[in-house]
């Protein structure tokens, strides 16, 4: 990322990935390795949210968890609160990263069985002592009051709640430490369609309240235009686009996107996977571990030239707050 773009692109922000990539060796290959990520750039600002969206297994996950410091990067950095994660000490970065929390996808399988509600919004806070133990009650009571829940539940245990109740004290459980950023992974994915607008909708009045930047990782595209302010497009662990949400919709710029959109808004009756193919793209993605040369799309892409084969794109602006990398958009 060249000094410009990085200055318009991380001004203020909280938590901010910089060329970060992640390498997983390959159990039963001598030397194997997979690149998850590779080189990424990307910043959430205080008061927005910004989109993750691409097809399984471009490295959204992966990505979401090195933000949360749940997963080191094998190169890169790590900035949360303008500070780099690696340059800390032991304990300062133990306080990072709880500025940092993570919003996971099933509600069914994130919330300890054995605690009550009160146990499990209030164990971070009481383990890390931030606020009085005679407080905490209250604490955690003003945390469900904040995700829309009758405090009078927090005795209960989770089974005796919905999906939707479930996801909301997942969040709470989140808020509870005071976060400057919430790292959301799919987080209306499990739950029924007559539940995802509340969340949805949790989510921007959270946004709203101008405390919080959020990174909203998902594939549908229709969530992220309602939701997100910005847009970063992801394909075999890179960044291909990045754009505000109308100027990604209105006007996207990498054939990639241009793929997804018309496969959101044309959605195929017989399409019954959550991250099927897009039907505006040719064929499945090649495995991370054997990436094609050049620009890593060029083998789907319907209007590549022998040039993209040979040349791997770097991510340019082309706009206003708008980058992209292909060798055929115009800056």
């Amino acid at each position: 990322m060249n000094a410009a773009v990085s200055a318009a692109v991380t001004e203020g922000a909280l938590a901010e990935l910089r060329a970060v990539s992640r390498v997983f060796a390959l159990p039963g290959r001598r030397g194997g390795a997979l690149r998850a990520v590779d080189g990424v750039d990307l910043a959430v600002r205080r008061g927005e949210v910004v989109g993750l969206v691409g097809e399984s297994g471009c490295g959204k996950s992966t990505v979401a968890r090195i933000m949360a410091g749940v997963l080191a990067p094998s190169a890169g950095t790590l900035r949360l609160g303008g500070r780099d994660l690696g340059a800390l000490t032991a304990a300062e970065a133990r306080a990072a990263r709880l500025r940092v929390q993570m919003v996971f996808q099933n509600p069914h399988a994130s919330l300890n069985p054995r605690f009550t509600v009160e146990e499990i919004v209030g164990e971070a806070v009481r383990v890390h002592r931030l606020v009085p133990r005679d407080a905490l009650a209250d604490h955690v009571a003003a945390q469900l009051l904040r995700v829309g829940l009758d405090p009078s539940l927090r005795h209960g245990h989770p089974h005796r709640f919905s999906g939707g109740q479930r996801q909301r004290i997942g969040i709470a459980r989140a808020l509870a430490v005071r976060p400057d950023v919430l790292v959301c992974d799919e987080p209306v994915t499990a739950l029924d369609v007559s539940v995802r607008a509340g969340i949805l909708n949790l989510f921007l009045d959270l946004r709203d309240q101008g405390e919080l930047a959020i990174l909203f990782i998902s594939h549908d595209l229709s969530v992220v235009g309602h939701i997100c302010d910005r847009v970063a497009v992801m394909y075999l662990g890179r960044v291909v686009e990045e754009a505000p949400v109308d100027a990604l919709f209105d006007a996207p710029r990498h054939p990639y996107t241009r793929a997804l959109l018309a496969d959101a808004r044309h959605p195929s009756p017989s399409a019954s996977a959550p991250a099927a193919i897009p039907a505006a793209i040719r064929g499945e993605a090649p495995a991370l571990s054997d990436r094609p040369s050049g620009c890593r799309f060029h083998p789907r892409c319907p209007v590549a030239r022998p040039e993209c084969m040979i040349r791997e794109p770097a991510l340019r602006p082309v706009g206003a707050g708008h980058r992209v990398a292909c060798l055929l958009a115009d800056g």
